[in-house]
């Protein structure tokens, strides 16, 4: 077998073993998509993919950073650290040689969030306020996608969902007694979020008056495409237990979702920049603004280390400064308060006055 082919067969190994590890299939496509270009240039070289030198890594990080951003070299530096370890675990390599290489120190940004104010112009939006009225024919139809969009909104940024948590939804992952959803996330990771009182409320609505209009859209089409080509040709279109559909009937896909997002947050007035992750970002920083322990905020998003949740106390002013005048001694001065008087403090011993 060619270095080639091994490289090949190394990589689709490796790619068996992170679908057995359930990463997730974004994980999964962009460490194929880094890899391929690695070993295309490692044979494009000429060179051994067992052992490539220093000087051959540096060259493909050059190459590399010349059209791609910081981040997706740090990503693709990831993907090639985990395939060589993998590499090294099957006794494939000696070992792994980028155990020298750097990864490069990523700019600190923080997440944008929306104001209160500004999520609830986005609920407005999608509730259809200030929204010229349908035809009547499509009356039905766009009733049941004004509540849909209000269960989406309300629905992601009560429970912190991403938009693939989002779309992913099923009949049975919500729980609106008890005011919880299930959510599965990165990793096919389970766990619990909450649901408010106005997302269990837009959620039961959607249920009661929405959805069923667009699964008997779709139940219409269905027939439609039955009489006009066939039973045999049909294709049902009925999206089983998934929560959320699209205004054919169809299960409305996170691209779907993220457009739709996107037109409600323009109708809004929300400034550039906004995305449904952005949702998400305000969830934590609102929680941690209304006196959230970071665990329990750590542990509704999902996230494996606190660390990662503890970018949003960066963000949370408010909550930085109820904490600073909480726990400062100097904080709760007034603007007319006087400085104190030259000497020790009550209780203090005047240092001048010590003997050896």
């Amino acid at each position: 077998m060619s270095g080639a082919a091994e490289a090949a067969d190394a990589l689709e190994r490796f790619m068996l073993a992170l679908e057995a590890r359930n990463s997730s299939p974004n994980t999964i496509r962009s460490y194929r998509t880094g890899l391929e270009t690695y070993l295309e240039f490692i044979d494009r070289g000429g060179h051994d993919w067992r052992s490539p030198g220093r000087t051959v890594l540096r060259e493909y990080l050059a190459e590399l950073g010349e059209g791609h951003v910081r981040r997706t070299v740090a990503q693709r530096l990831a993907a090639l650290r985990s395939f060589y370890r993998f590499a090294t675990r099957q006794g494939l390599t000696a070992g792994n040689p980028l155990a020298a290489i750097a990864t490069p120190r990523q700019p600190r940004r923080l997440p944008g969030v929306l104001s209160v104010a500004q999520a609830e112009s986005l609920i407005g939006a999608a509730e259809g306020k200030d929204r010229a009225q349908p035809p009547a024919g499509r009356a039905g139809v766009a009733g049941a996608l004004v509540l849909r969009d209000t269960a989406i909104v309300e629905t992601a940024y009560a429970a912190g969902l991403r938009i693939g948590e989002l779309a992913s939804l099923t009949l049975g992952a919500v729980d609106l007694r008890r005011g919880e959803v299930r959510v599965t996330g990165k990793g096919r990771k389970q766990r619990v979020s909450l649901l408010g009182r106005p997302a269990r409320s837009a959620l039961d609505r959607y249920l009661r008056s929405g959805r069923p209009v667009l699964v008997a859209e779709a139940e219409a089409r269905m027939a439609s495409a039955s009489a006009s080509a066939g039973s045999r040709n049909a294709r049902p279109v009925v999206p089983g237990d998934v929560l959320f559909l699209n205004r054919f009937g169809g299960p409305l896909g996170a691209r779907g979702m993220r457009l739709r997002l996107d037109t409600l947050a323009r109708e809004a007035g929300l400034p550039e920049g906004f995305s449904p992750h952005t949702l998400r970002h305000s969830f934590a920083t609102h929680l941690l603004d209304g006196g959230a322990d970071l665990r329990i905020v750590q542990e509704l998003l999902g996230h494996e280390s606190l660390a990662t949740t503890q970018v949003y106390t960066h963000v949370s002013p408010s909550r930085l400064r109820a904490a600073y005048t909480a726990s400062h001694p100097r904080a709760k001065r007034t603007a007319g308060d006087e400085p104190p008087a030259a000497g020790p403090r009550d209780g203090a011993t005047d240092l001048s006055e010590r003997r050896p």
